[in-house]
């Protein structure tokens, strides 16, 4: 998996140091919701069963593969 150096210090943070590589990647592959920012990135959901389906977000950049952030959204809806 790509990503930027400003995903690598993120994922450093408490919040974040447990979120999976693996679920990561499910929601690069199977998204429930996709938005295109202005600027390019695209932005994907998809909920983590593993934790208690709580939605993940992951901005990629514009070529769709590169990652550069990933959170739990906990303000997300469908």
């Amino acid at each position: 998996m790509k990503t930027t150096q400003y995903f690598e210090a993120m994922r450093l943070r408490p919040d974040r140091a447990m979120i999976q590589d693996q679920w990561i990647q499910r929601v690069i592959d199977h998204p429930v919701k996709e938005i295109i920012q202005k600027d390019g990135r695209i932005r994907r959901w998809a909920p983590i069963a593993e934790m208690g389906s709580k939605y993940l977000r992951v901005i990629l950049l514009p070529d769709g593969r590169t990652v550069h952030n990933a959170f739990f959204d906990r303000s997300f809806t469908l």
